[in-house]
C-alpha cells in the first residue's frame, strides 16, 4: 500500500498514552510518525514501519 505525508494510520500496538492513531509526517527510507493522542514523534525504518501499520484511516 502507498502511504503519503498527512495520511492517518492505525498501528497494531497501542502507544503508552492510549492512542493507536498516528499521522505520517515523513516517507522515504524512514517513516516519521506523530501520535494523534500526545503528539509524540518517532522515526522508524521503512521495513519495520510497514509491519507496524494495521490500516489506513479515512481522511475526513
Amino acid at each position: 500500500m502507498e502511504y503519503q505525508i498527512g495520511d492517518k494510520i492505525e498501528m497494531k500496538k497501542q502507544h503508552p498514552c492510549g492512542s493507536k492513531n498516528w499521522e505520517i509526517t515523513r516517507v522515504g527510507v524512514d517513516f516519521k510518525f506523530k501520535c494523534l493522542g500526545c503528539e509524540h514523534v518517532i522515526v522508524v525504518p521503512r521495513e519495520k514501519a510497514l509491519k507496524m501499520i494495521r490500516k489506513k484511516l479515512v481522511n475526513n
